[in-house]
């Protein structure tokens, strides 16, 4: 373990089934001594030394470093350290941001601009910042095999990708960021390990072999050996929300982490990252993408909950998704109503102890009022795994009119959960993002392709519309041509999410109020549906003809925002064109 600490650079590492660990650091090699924790000790080492080094275990290797700050050679080769205090910080009045009342803006740094960087994507910091966002969102910047990937196949979790630009590039980018207004959520992959490069199991007992989940064997969180584990996930935390400062983490897939310990690891991280907050004043959030519509993520602690700051919330999405695209395939079926739409837009989740016909079962519970705000549901219209993970990678603006894109918009930005937004929604990118990889292994490559053939197959998709993964130009066509926004329907669309932004900053009814301060209406038949707010009502036409309404209470505050120039306010009675959105206040 390198401790890129005042003192210089350690080489210490943890391998309790060992026998023998050797470590090579700059050509040479030196014998290693075991302590009575398992943790292994090269007393003959030069501190301070920042040289390629790596570790011989019971003869083989030489492996990276678990706790790798760099692999300039790739996740195979050696590791090479990483002084995290020589940056010297710009933005130190940063204060930070709560997450209520934010929005986020998920990207994938390889995707997001023509280089792929993270200096280039700080290039756009000043765009996201008018547009309207308060966090950027990186997909994980974590060490993978390969150049391009979507970052959920990382091995080496303390490492940053070195094509995106490594650890001294992340740190300006965060500076950036902050100096620009900015928060910056980083995703981090705690569940599993990607299929190349995990040297781990080389070293101790990180996985629970013949455990497995989606994507392989189970990390190892309350078995024989896991608190070192534990302490593996919880020092990575801990380095990206002090090293590198950022403001909050997107827990990956946390249903996949198989935990039966009384203290659940995202209990421990919700108490680590308050405690980092505490330190030095700055708020840190904690959010978790999960399927189990159990609200117990973001209960306080003091209630039981694991104390997390938020969740996603796949209902939302798949509710406004049916109700703009018609799509009831898989689990799509249960949501093909305003109805569906309506229950979340008030209680948050569909599924609350309902049955799901997807999953064959009941599931999730109610969320209670009185121990979470709305603000703890992320919500989206779209993101990286709806998007990526359809056969063509097609976003929403491939097949649907301005009209529902304008309405996705709406939905989104007016409910009252957090919004966030994938990277080119904002202004309708034509452009797919779709599921590719770099495998430098020809048996790896050819087994995702053939298996992402044979996943589609299942679900009754077309074989010839899948993109090879491994064909770069799947990774090339999946980045954003800014010159779009700046076009007709692509910059009519941007003006509009930075006036839904900038609305929701002003409004404080969008941003406030429990969930016993929501009221939906809606109509099946005529295909309308409202959302009231304090004195602020959302009201949504999704039938193709015009629709009138009268309107209840004092209107001297008159029309906020229609998406269309059609839409009026007169004499009480609002009226809207097919497939428009208005947002009024009626007090």
């Amino acid at each position: 373990m390198p401790e890129n600490a005042t003192d210089g650079m350690r080489y210490d590492v943890w391998a309790p089934g060992a026998g023998t660990v050797t470590l090579l650091a700059g050509g040479t090699e030196y014998r290693m001594e075991r302590q009575a924790d398992a943790w292994w000790h090269a007393p003959d080492a030069p501190a301070g030394d920042s040289v390629p080094y790596g570790y011989f275990v019971d003869g083989e290797g030489p492996f990276p470093d678990p706790r790798s700050r760099r692999q300039l050679d790739g996740v195979h080769g050696l590791s090479a350290g990483f002084d995290a205090s020589a940056h010297q910080w710009q933005a130190t009045a940063w204060a930070g941001l709560a997450l209520r009342g934010a929005v986020i803006y998920e990207l994938h740094l390889g995707t997001f601009t023509p280089e792929g960087t993270l200096d280039a994507a700080a290039g756009k910091l000043d765009y996201l910042a008018e547009l309207g966002v308060d966090f950027v969102e990186l997909l994980p910047v974590n060490a993978f095999n390969g150049t391009h990937n979507w970052g959920y196949d990382g091995v080496l979790w303390y490492a940053v990708h070195e094509q995106y630009g490594g650890p001294a590039a992340y740190q300006r980018f965060v500076d950036a960021a902050h100096a620009a207004g900015l928060g910056v959520i980083q995703d981090v992959v705690y569940n599993h390990l990607g299929p190349s490069g995990n040297y781990l199991p080389k070293f101790g007992p990180y996985l629970k072999l013949g455990e497995g989940n989606t994507w392989g064997d189970s990390v190892n969180l309350d078995g024989p050996g896991s608190d070192e584990v534990r302490r593996y996930i919880l020092d990575n935390a801990a380095m990206w929300l002090r090293d590198y400062r950022v403001d909050g983490l997107r827990l990956d897939a946390v249903h996949a982490l198989r935990d039966e310990r009384a203290v659940h690891i995202l209990e421990e991280l919700a108490v680590l990252a308050d405690g980092i907050a505490e330190e030095d004043g700055v708020p840190r959030t904690l959010i978790a993408e999960s399927d189990l519509n159990n609200p117990r993520l973001i209960y306080p602690r003091r209630a039981n909950g694991y104390g997390l700051a938020g969740q996603w919330s796949d209902d939302f999405h798949h509710a406004v998704h049916v109700n703009l695209s018609g799509e009831t395939a898989g689990y799509y079926a249960d949501f093909e109503s305003l109805a569906a739409l309506a229950k979340v837009l008030k209680h948050g989740f569909f599924h609350d102890g309902s049955y799901s016909s997807f999953r064959g079962r009941h599931h999730g519970r109610p969320i209670r009022q009185d121990l979470a705000h709305p603000a703890a549901l992320v919500v989206c219209n779209q993101n990286h795994d709806q998007i990526g993970n359809r056969a063509a990678g097609d976003r929403l603006s491939a097949s649907l009119s301005y009209g529902r894109l304008a309405l996705a918009a709406v939905l989104t930005m007016t409910s009252p959960f957090t919004p966030m937004l994938f990277m080119g929604e904002e202004f309708a990118a034509s452009t797919p993002w779709q599921f590719f990889t770099s495998h430098p292994e020809e048996w790896l490559g050819k087994a995702t392709a053939e298996g992402r053939l044979k996943e589609f197959e299942r679900m009754g998709w077309d074989p010839a519309l899948v993109p090879n993964p491994q064909d770069p130009q799947t990774f090339l066509r999946s980045k954003l041509d800014w010159e779009e926004a700046s076009e007709g329907h692509h910059a009519r669309l941007l003006g509009l999410y930075r006036s839904l932004a900038a609305l929701r900053r002003s409004t404080p009814e969008l941003g406030e109020g429990g969930f016993g301060a929501i009221e939906v209406d809606f109509s099946e038949e005529e295909r309308w549906l409202a959302l009231i707010r304090g004195g602020v009502r959302v009201v949504c036409n999704f039938g193709p003809d015009e629709l009138s309404m009268d309107l209840d209470g004092d209107l001297d505050g008159g029309l906020l925002l229609a998406s269309e120039p059609a839409v009026s306010l007169q004499g009480g009675t609002l009226t809207l064109p097919g497939e428009a959105a208005a947002v009024v206040r009626c007090s």
